[in-house]
């Protein structure tokens, strides 16, 4: 559920991913997408399942990071 949400991130952004990327400002740029991504994600799996697991984490940087460690905790800073 995760990756399905974050690819279409990209899907509908990828002007802005590569930008996020280049300038450092990835987090910043998508801050309301994955706000939403991840009230979408606790909707579908539970909130108490989300909150105990990394798994938005890693689709975040696996996917819209390309790999790299850009966010960490198990709600990738969403509050």
């Amino acid at each position: 559920m995760a990756r399905a949400l974050i690819s279409d991130l990209i899907s509908y952004f990828p002007k802005k991913k590569v930008e996020g990327l280049e300038n450092g400002t990835l987090r910043e740029l998508f801050k309301e997408e994955i706000k939403k991504s991840y009230l979408e994600f606790t909707g579908q799996i539970g909130k108490e399942f989300a909150e105990t697991t990394t798994h938005f984490t890693d689709a975040l940087n696996d996917i819209l990071a390309n790999g790299q460690t850009i966010f960490s905790g198990n709600k990738s800073g969403v509050e």
